[in-house]
């Protein structure tokens, strides 16, 4: 397999990844007010600009790609279109918590193709490209190698979305099955299988700019990456990432079974 550190696509998605983090972090250390969309989440000044400035600095490595974003919604060709959310953990954004990251994937027929997670705070870089892996600052990267539930340490989101959307008696199934289990949620669900800390990581209450790029990571670093039905798909509203090895297990679990 060929890096993704020389991959000229790569290269370019960095670099609006990186543009658009210095234009949040920048109001992340101010402060920003807080408005609602429709749905009642939050939403900034900083989301609307970060992502303004990722298109901008994407549309000029490459004019014939559409793009699908968080804030500004789809434009241009969906054949080959980037999909960004240019601040996953919004609520840990506006609070302060230094746990966030810009999220860019490249989805060329439907296919993500490529992938970038940037944390502007720490500075840490996740990359993934379809067939040459996944890296985070530059080290290849492997889900971990644990076959059994029982061994296995679960990443979930909030405990009210669990309760929420109808899947409470499966998770508290699946916390009965496993040994350790951690409420990390957003991007760092998903960024801690790919880097195998962790075993099974449930995704719930979202779109497919939260997970387009951390689908690409958790496969090309060897995991599987689902709905929570085990269908192949960010479009659900949920997910589940697992070392591959747990997958069926954990699927039989949520669904009742031994």
């Amino acid at each position: 397999m060929t890096s993704t550190a020389a991959d000229p696509t790569i290269a370019a998605m960095v670099r609006a990844a990186r543009a658009g983090g210095d234009v949040a972090i920048a109001h992340y250390r101010r402060g920003v007010a807080v408005e609602r969309k429709p749905d009642g989440s939050p939403v900034t000044e900083a989301d609307r600009e970060a992502e303004q400035t990722i298109v901008e600095a994407l549309r000029a490595d490459f004019p014939d790609h559409g793009f699908l974003g968080e804030e500004l919604g789809g434009a241009g060709p969906r054949a080959a279109r980037f999909i960004i959310d240019p601040i996953d953990g919004t609520r840990n954004f506006i609070r302060q918590i230094p746990v966030w990251a810009t999220l860019i994937a490249l989805e060329e027929d439907g296919v993500i193709t490529a992938g970038v997670v940037h944390q502007p705070v720490t500075g840490d870089l996740h990359t993934a490209r379809r067939g040459r892996g996944a890296t985070l600052n530059g080290e290849r990267l492997a889900v971990s190698t644990i076959e059994t539930l029982d061994r296995a340490m679960i990443v979930h989101p909030s405990l009210t979305l669990l309760r929420g959307d109808g899947y409470w008696s499966g998770f508290v199934r699946l916390v009965d099955a496993t040994r350790r289990q951690r409420g990390f949620g957003d991007f760092l669900c998903f960024t801690t299988i790919a880097e195998g800390r962790a075993d099974v990581g449930l995704g719930l209450g979202v779109k497919p700019w939260d997970l387009a790029p951390l689908k690409l990571l958790v496969e090309e670093a060897g995991g599987r990456f689902t709905d929570l039905d085990g269908v192949q798909t960010i479009e659900a509203g949920h997910a589940l990432a697992t070392n591959t090895r747990l997958h069926a297990a954990t699927l039989a679990v949520l669904r009742g079974g031994a």
